[in-house]
Protein backbone atom coordinates (compact mmCIF):
# COMPACT_ATOMS: atom_id res chain seq x y z
CA UNK A 1 0.00 0.00 0.00
CA UNK A 2 1.23 3.73 -0.97
CA UNK A 3 0.17 6.68 -0.27
CA UNK A 4 -2.78 7.16 -1.88
CA UNK A 5 -3.97 3.89 -1.01
CA UNK A 6 -3.72 4.61 2.33
CA UNK A 7 -5.88 8.22 1.47
CA UNK A 8 -8.44 5.87 -0.09
CA UNK A 9 -8.71 3.78 2.67
CA UNK A 10 -9.02 6.71 5.51
CA UNK A 11 -11.72 8.38 3.39
CA UNK A 12 -13.74 5.24 2.66
CA UNK A 13 -13.47 4.81 6.53
CA UNK A 14 -14.70 8.99 7.03
CA UNK A 15 -17.36 8.09 4.47
CA UNK A 16 -18.12 5.18 2.13
CA UNK A 17 -20.49 6.32 -0.06
CA UNK A 18 -18.12 9.18 -1.83
CA UNK A 19 -18.00 8.30 -5.49
CA UNK A 20 -15.09 7.21 -7.67
CA UNK A 21 -15.03 10.95 -8.81
CA UNK A 22 -15.10 12.32 -5.45
CA UNK A 23 -12.44 10.36 -4.41
CA UNK A 24 -10.66 10.84 -7.87
CA UNK A 25 -10.21 14.32 -6.70
CA UNK A 26 -9.00 14.37 -3.39
CA UNK A 27 -6.48 12.13 -4.28
CA UNK A 28 -5.39 13.73 -7.51
CA UNK A 29 -5.93 10.50 -9.76
CA UNK A 30 -8.81 9.97 -12.25
CA UNK A 31 -11.70 7.74 -11.38
CA UNK A 32 -10.94 4.44 -13.49
CA UNK A 33 -7.35 4.61 -11.23
CA UNK A 34 -9.20 4.94 -8.14
CA UNK A 35 -11.62 2.41 -8.93
CA UNK A 36 -8.61 0.33 -9.98
CA UNK A 37 -7.09 0.65 -6.63
CA UNK A 38 -10.25 0.73 -4.70
CA UNK A 39 -11.20 -2.80 -6.44
CA UNK A 40 -7.87 -4.42 -5.23
CA UNK A 41 -7.95 -2.96 -1.90
CA UNK A 42 -11.21 -5.18 -1.63
CA UNK A 43 -10.14 -8.13 -3.23
CA UNK A 44 -6.64 -8.42 -1.36
CA UNK A 45 -8.94 -7.23 2.12
CA UNK A 46 -7.86 -4.01 2.88
CA UNK A 47 -11.35 -3.05 2.67
CA UNK A 48 -13.46 -5.93 4.02
CA UNK A 49 -17.05 -4.27 3.94
CA UNK A 50 -19.66 -1.43 3.52
CA UNK A 51 -22.16 -1.03 5.64
CA UNK A 52 -24.92 1.42 7.07
CA UNK A 53 -24.56 2.08 10.57
CA UNK A 54 -27.58 2.66 12.16
CA UNK A 55 -28.51 4.58 15.26
CA UNK A 56 -28.91 1.18 17.90
CA UNK A 57 -31.95 3.11 20.06
CA UNK A 58 -33.59 3.82 17.06
CA UNK A 59 -33.78 0.36 15.58
CA UNK A 60 -34.93 -0.94 19.05
CA UNK A 61 -31.73 -2.19 20.13
CA UNK A 62 -31.08 0.40 22.84
CA UNK A 63 -29.10 -2.21 25.22
CA UNK A 64 -25.55 -2.69 25.05
CA UNK A 65 -23.40 -4.91 27.00
CA UNK A 66 -20.23 -6.13 27.31
CA UNK A 67 -19.71 -9.80 28.33
CA UNK A 68 -16.51 -11.52 29.39
CA UNK A 69 -16.85 -15.38 28.26
CA UNK A 70 -14.69 -17.84 30.66
CA UNK A 71 -14.06 -20.91 28.60
CA UNK A 72 -14.09 -24.22 30.40
CA UNK A 73 -10.68 -26.19 30.13
CA UNK A 74 -12.57 -29.46 28.28
CA UNK A 75 -13.63 -26.75 25.56
CA UNK A 76 -13.07 -26.46 22.26
CA UNK A 77 -12.14 -22.85 20.74
CA UNK A 78 -13.76 -23.79 17.64
CA UNK A 79 -16.95 -24.96 19.23
CA UNK A 80 -17.09 -22.01 20.81
CA UNK A 81 -16.82 -19.56 18.22
CA UNK A 82 -18.93 -21.82 16.25
CA UNK A 83 -21.73 -21.38 18.63
CA UNK A 84 -21.33 -17.70 19.02
CA UNK A 85 -21.37 -17.14 15.48
CA UNK A 86 -24.65 -18.37 15.61
CA UNK A 87 -26.49 -15.55 17.97
CA UNK A 88 -26.86 -12.60 16.17
CA UNK A 89 -27.31 -10.81 19.46
CA UNK A 90 -23.41 -10.20 19.13
CA UNK A 91 -21.88 -7.71 17.08
CA UNK A 92 -18.25 -8.18 18.12
CA UNK A 93 -16.28 -11.08 19.58
CA UNK A 94 -12.58 -10.39 20.53
CA UNK A 95 -10.50 -13.87 21.87
CA UNK A 96 -8.26 -12.25 24.81
CA UNK A 97 -5.25 -13.45 26.87
CA UNK A 98 -6.30 -13.60 30.51
CA UNK A 99 -8.77 -14.88 32.46
CA UNK A 100 -11.78 -14.86 30.24
CA UNK A 101 -11.09 -16.39 26.63
CA UNK A 102 -13.65 -14.41 24.92
CA UNK A 103 -14.74 -10.90 25.14
CA UNK A 104 -17.96 -10.04 23.72
CA UNK A 105 -20.13 -6.41 22.38
CA UNK A 106 -23.75 -7.18 22.05
CA UNK A 107 -26.70 -5.32 21.36
CA UNK A 108 -30.61 -5.86 22.38
CA UNK A 109 -33.90 -4.54 23.34
CA UNK A 110 -34.04 -4.98 26.82
CA UNK A 111 -32.90 -6.21 29.91
CA UNK A 112 -35.17 -9.13 29.73
CA UNK A 113 -33.34 -10.02 26.51
CA UNK A 114 -29.94 -9.10 28.27
CA UNK A 115 -30.73 -11.83 30.99
CA UNK A 116 -32.37 -14.47 28.38
CA UNK A 117 -29.12 -14.01 26.08
CA UNK A 118 -26.92 -14.42 29.13
CA UNK A 119 -28.62 -18.08 30.26
CA UNK A 120 -27.98 -18.87 26.76
CA UNK A 121 -24.27 -18.14 27.13
CA UNK A 122 -24.11 -19.85 29.80
CA UNK A 123 -25.94 -23.25 28.40
CA UNK A 124 -23.00 -22.85 25.61
CA UNK A 125 -20.80 -26.44 25.42
CA UNK A 126 -17.46 -25.30 26.34
CA UNK A 127 -18.64 -21.55 28.05
CA UNK A 128 -17.49 -22.32 32.12
CA UNK A 129 -19.11 -18.84 33.18
CA UNK A 130 -19.77 -15.47 32.10
CA UNK A 131 -19.53 -11.92 33.58
CA UNK A 132 -21.54 -9.02 32.27
CA UNK A 133 -21.03 -5.05 32.08
CA UNK A 134 -24.13 -2.86 30.82
CA UNK A 135 -23.40 0.28 29.11
CA UNK A 136 -25.54 2.81 30.91
CA UNK A 137 -24.30 5.00 27.43
CA UNK A 138 -22.27 5.69 24.37
CA UNK A 139 -19.81 8.12 24.31
CA UNK A 140 -17.86 7.16 20.77
CA UNK A 141 -17.51 3.75 19.30
CA UNK A 142 -16.03 2.68 15.59
CA UNK A 143 -14.22 5.88 15.22
CA UNK A 144 -11.41 5.38 12.72
CA UNK A 145 -7.65 6.06 13.56
CA UNK A 146 -5.52 8.65 10.78
CA UNK A 147 -3.55 6.39 8.70
CA UNK A 148 0.45 7.09 8.68
CA UNK A 149 3.08 5.50 7.52
CA UNK A 150 5.97 4.49 10.20
CA UNK A 151 9.88 4.71 9.07
CA UNK A 152 9.88 1.00 8.01
CA UNK A 153 7.27 2.35 5.64
CA UNK A 154 4.53 0.11 6.85
CA UNK A 155 1.09 1.92 7.38
CA UNK A 156 0.10 2.51 11.06
CA UNK A 157 -2.65 4.37 13.35
CA UNK A 158 -1.77 7.78 14.84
Amino acid sequence: MDDIDLRLVELLRANARLSYAELARQVGLSAPAVHDRVGKLESGGVIRSYRADAEPEAIGLGVTALIGLVQDSGGDTDDVLEALRGIPEIESCYFMAGVESFLLKVRVGTIAELESLIVRLNRTAGVASTRTAIALSTKWEDRPQPLLRSEDGNPRSV
